[in-house]
């Protein structure tokens, strides 16, 4: 018999998944709720899309239409059959600039559509924060806004027409529909005309009491948009439909209203002594009309210095607690800044008189509405304070009102035992009296569920009072659906059952969500029975998670910013960026994981740690870090990643792939090579055409170029070499990490060459020792745990006496600097790695008072920096753009994100494609594009590797300490090894061919001896 999976699998133009991964990484959105799907349908055409809906009517299975996945009250979550825009269906169909409209298919990014409208000069207003990564698809559903509303209105105040798809298989293009285009839809005598009449009839029976009980505010997004069928609003049926949360209807393509770009804009920031005093002053600015008006207080401004996010915005807030932003567009700079100047002018004449920062300069404004834009992410997950959560974070009233209700609101806050010197903040679009918070409430006992339950009708209720909106922007979902009746009435609600009655009478849409709706406190991710299974036997120590490896893997909002599809100043994530999968992405990666735990007992995920879903999610994963710094809820997936792999291959080390044992224990293996000075057989072993694919078959990694060992290593070149200088500043260690110890000693030698011409004796261990990142990035925690404890021993001396360790590789100053705290983190000498280990320009830079670098020669002077994942995530990069800066270097650096390698991913089976793809996306094609002479500067072993392997227009990676020194005395540099442009000889270089030839021989004669030995073996049996 077939089945709806096998069904969909025949019939579908797209991906049908009913696998547990799947299922698991969209059980929830960013939501306080959870619902496994049935299964999930990942569309490759609209027209694929109305097919999958047509396949779910035969089996009479529930539908939930979803986009970015950043859904805050419960409407992207459902036992339904989800389709999933995102990933293919994201064309525009068509722009005609002349009529400012455009044809879209659902799965479009918003951004992504307005930099291909930026040609024309044109945009889609409404912008939400999450700009980025939420699509015009989920737009819709939710009726969006963002900061942009002020100017451009609500998403349904930009939609024209909607094509549209009824769960019985009705479709139809819809929008303003005039007397006469209505008649001609009647004279069809079809199921529209039959539709149409109903709603006339709907709209007619129930006119007078829309007018009266729809609150008159800029931000009613609550309910259906029944008042978009009174003839004031041309009875549009693609008005009603916006915001409708996939439960009426499934849209197949939207015609889009545009807005010229607003070519100059100045930002004013007004500081205020509390956030209630800045609501006050919002009616005051209302008439200069402001293109965007949004309210900030000291409580996220204070999350966000916790959580390091924005310090260089922060840093330009006036003086106050409280903060306004009001922008205002122009065609010149002249134009808005009088604007501006004219709102400075009213509000010195009345009784408000706030502090100000004036701003027209793109690049600073742009800084200080990322503090805005964090603050869903940022009051998230604040450490040693209560969780945070949704559910009454999206509320509206009337911006004269705004003052007072949120006078009420904190009130309400505090008799309920939510209130604090650290929270709940208050931000949000306060030029339309749209609020945004987060609120300690309790969601893992009973008593807190039912505080929650209280505190959610009351808040409702008050709401009410002051005429307002339960939803500003977010939709009511699950989170409020259930408390409509107190908005707008028994007979609205009423009128909202009809609606749904007359666009899906079997309830198959979404069902559970507006109307007829679950209860607030019903499908809970969390929730009093949540009982999670607790491993104790844990590597890492999660610290910030109280040890608990439940609670990181619970730390994901869902904001989705790890979905983004650009890095701009980021990196995360990488794999999400080249695969557009969810399951690919951090937010899908902490949804297996949580969903692994099995909280509820009914998870689709039942294996724990041996669950090959979870390992194939976490498979793709870079292992970059770019989430550690990014992700603004803290989630560290190569952490996670790593713990999970040491469990799920703990007791049967032989199904671990081989490619975790041959680069796994790399180190080990370039301990050897170097030793026995074996580097030149190696390397025409590895690099001989027949040998080298046996010997990548026999490491088990995927069919690339092979590193080339070094013939001498830094550490044996360090025993010989005479220092230079005397050695004023005291000495320092340098760390010879196994990547530039085996592979590129001439990194090491320039930098022992820089360090000494800055005053410092430089002192490097003449042991084997190892930072243990290899063992840490392929889950083989213990060999890592011991080889990093030996380390530490090692170093102990050094750094007890107050001695700094300077690190080369970024891979490994980040094992020092964040990793080995969190394997041991109770362990003092630990802590004093962590603290005294620098990279090479924090040294020169904070750590040499009255330092100068060399003056780098001109011909050097432009570079394009590859800031490799690890230094991004944890060292940070100021300290070496200020070096270069001083040294004279022109340096751009890239907004590239991850190069793709990451250590052992590019070279483990099956993910050479996302490798490459990683390096195409902006990398390559920015090297190809540079001049020959341009430097490429990559501190990363990794970043180098990748540059040099794959097209990067003739082009090799330096590190920095290359550059630096051809700049030192001596003319070129050459005698400190660089290999930038002056020492050709200074790398490793391939074998020759007489030497690939007598690897081939020798390894034909060995091949021979080991075939005779077999055979004389098996002649001794016989005997």
């Amino acid at each position: 018999m077939p089945t709806l999976e096998s069904t969909l699998r025949h019939r579908i133009d797209g991906e049908v998944r009913f696998d547990a991964g799947s299922r698991a990484a969209y059980s929830t959105d960013a939501s306080n709720f959870r619902q496994t799907p049935i299964g999930v349908v990942v569309p490759r055409t609209p027209e694929a899309a109305a097919e999958a809906v047509a396949v779910a009517r035969e089996y009479d299975a529930p539908v939930l239409s979803r986009g970015g996945g950043t859904s805050l009250a419960g409407q992207c979550t459902n036992t339904a059959v989800v389709i999933d825009w995102s990933k293919y269906c994201h064309r525009i169909e068509s722009v005609d600039p002349e009529t400012r409209t455009c044809v879209v298919q659902p799965g479009i990014v918003l951004d992504d559509l307005n930099r291909q409208l930026a040609p024309t000069g044109l945009r889609f207003g409404p912008e939400p924060a999450t700009h980025a990564n939420c699509t015009i698809g989920g737009m819709i559903g939710n009726n969006s806004c963002g900061a942009t509303a002020q100017a451009y209105g609500k998403v349904v105040d930009n939609i024209v027409r909607l094509e549209v798809l009824l769960y019985d298989g009705t479709r139809f293009w819809c929008g303003a529909t005039s007397d006469d285009e209505y008649a001609a839809i009647e004279r069809q005598g079809d199921l529209r005309a039959a539709l149409y009449r109903r709603l006339r009839t709907l709209r007619d029976t129930h006119a007078d009491e829309i007018r009266r009980r729809f609150p008159d505010i800029p931000r009613r997004v609550s309910g259906y948009n029944l008042d978009s069928l009174l003839p004031e609003h041309g009875f549009d049926v693609a008005g009603l439909l916006v915001g409708s949360e996939s439960t009426l209807v499934t849209v197949l393509r939207a015609e889009l209203e545009l807005v010229p770009v607003v070519k100059e804009q100045t930002l004013v920031v007004l500081g205020f002594p509390d956030i209630e005093a800045a609501a006050d002053a919002v009616p005051e600015i209302l008439p200069y009309e402001p293109i965007a008006l949004e309210g900030v207080d000291s409580l996220l401004i204070r999350d966000e210095r916790i959580k390091r996010l924005n310090p260089k915005a922060r840093a330009e807030l006036p003086e106050g607690n409280a903060y306004l932003m009001v922008q205002f567009g122009g065609e010149t700079v002249e134009e808005s800044d009088e604007h501006a100047h004219r709102m400075l002018d009213g509000l010195h004449e009345s009784e408000h008189d706030p502090t100000v920062a004036f701003f027209d300069d793109p690049s600073h404004e742009a800084e200080l509405w990322q503090v805005r834009e964090a603050g869903l992410g940022a009051t998230a997950h604040i450490p040693g304070r209560p969780d945070t959560f949704e559910g009454w974070e999206d509320s509206a009233v009337p911006p004269d009102r705004l003052g007072d209700y949120l006078r009420r609101l904190r009130h309400l806050y505090g008799e309920f035992g939510y209130l604090s010197d650290t929270g709940p903040s208050l931000y949000g679009h306060f030029g339309q009296g749209c609020v945004h918070t987060r609120i300690p409430f309790d969601l893992y006992s009973a008593d807190g569920v039912a505080a929650y339950r209280g505190f959610m009708e009351r808040a409702a209720d008050l709401v009410a009072e002051f005429g307002g909106s339960f939803s500003g922007e977010h939709g009511d979902g699950q989170s409020r659906g259930e408390l409509l009746p107190r908005m707008f009435g028994e007979q609205l609600v009423s009128a909202f059952n009809e609606l749904k009655g007359a666009f899906d009478p079997l309830n198959r849409m979404n069902p559970g969500k507006v109307v007829a709706p679950y209860r607030l406190d019903e499908n809970l991710r969390l929730g009093a029975d949540w009982a999670p299974y607790a491993p104790r036997d844990l590597h890492f120590a999660f610290p910030d998670d109280g040890g608990s490896f439940a609670e990181a893997a619970n730390r994901c909002v869902g904001v989705g910013k790890c979905r983004q599809l650009t890095t701009e100043g980021s990196v995360m994530c990488p794999s999400y960026q080249v695969t557009r999968e969810e399951e690919h992405s951090t937010r899908g990666r902490a949804r297996l994981l949580f969903e692994m735990l099995d909280g509820h007992g009914d998870s689709a995920i039942r294996d724990g740690w041996r669950s090959q879903a979870v390992h194939d999610a976490l498979d793709l994963c870079l292992a970059c870090k770019g989430c550690k710094r990014d992700c603004p809820a803290d989630v560290d997936m190569a952490t996670y990643k790593a713990e999970f792999l040491s469990h799920h291959y703990e007791g049967r080390w032989w199904r671990r792939p081989r490619a975790h044992l041959s680069m796994g224990w790399l180190p080990l293996l370039a301990q050897a090579v170097g030793r026995a000075r074996l580097a030149s057989a190696v390397n025409a072993l590895t690099h001989t055409p027949l040998l080298s694919r046996a010997a990548v078959a026999a490491a088990g990694v995927e069919d690339r170029e092979i590193p080339l060992f070094a013939s001498e290593t830094l550490q044996q070149w360090f025993a010989r070499h005479e220092p230079y200088g005397d050695g004023a500043r005291g000495s320092v260690l340098l760390w010879p990490d196994t990547f530039t110890n085996h592979f590129h000693p001439h990194v090491g030698r320039a930098a022992v060459a820089l360090l000494e011409h800055a005053g410092w004796r430089v002192e490097l261990p003449t042991e084997p020792l190892c930072c243990g990142l290899t063992w840490i990035s392929t889950g083989q925690l213990d060999v890592a745990e011991r080889v990093l404890g030996r380390t530490v021993r090692h170093l102990a001396p050094h750094v007890r006496d107050g001695g700094r360790v300077v690190v080369l590789e970024p891979s490994c100053a980040a094992v020092f600097r964040s990793d080995a705290h969190d394997l041991f983190p109770g362990d003092r000498d630990v802590r004093r790695l962590r603290d005294r280990t620098v990279t090479l320009a924090e040294l020169l830079t904070e750590h040499s008072p009255g330092y100068e670098p060399p003056q780098v020669p001109e011909r050097s002077a432009h570079a394009l920096a590859q800031v490799h994942c690890h230094q991004h995530a944890v060292l940070g990069w100021d300290a070496d753009a200020e070096l270069l800066r001083r040294a004279g270097v022109d340096a751009e650096r890239l907004d590239s994100g991850c190069c793709g390698l990451a250590g052992n991913f590019g070279f483990e089976p099956g993910h050479l494609d996302v490798s490459e793809a990683c390096a195409e996306r902006v990398l390559l094609p920015r090297l190809r594009d540079a001049a020959p002479e341009t430097v490429v500067l990559a501190d990363g072993f990794s970043c180098r590797t990748q540059v040099a392997e794959f097209d990067s227009g003739g082009h090799e990676g330096v590190h920095l300490a290359e550059l630096l020194a051809v700049g030192l005395p001596g003319g070129d540099g050459a005698a400190y090894g660089s290999a930038y442009g002056v020492a050709p000889d200074a790398r490793p270089t391939p074998p020759g061919r007489r030497a690939r030839a007598l690897a081939l021989v020798g390894s034909g004669v060995v091949a021979a001896g080991a075939v005779g030995a077999a055979l004389g073996v098996v002649r001794s049996i016989r005997r």
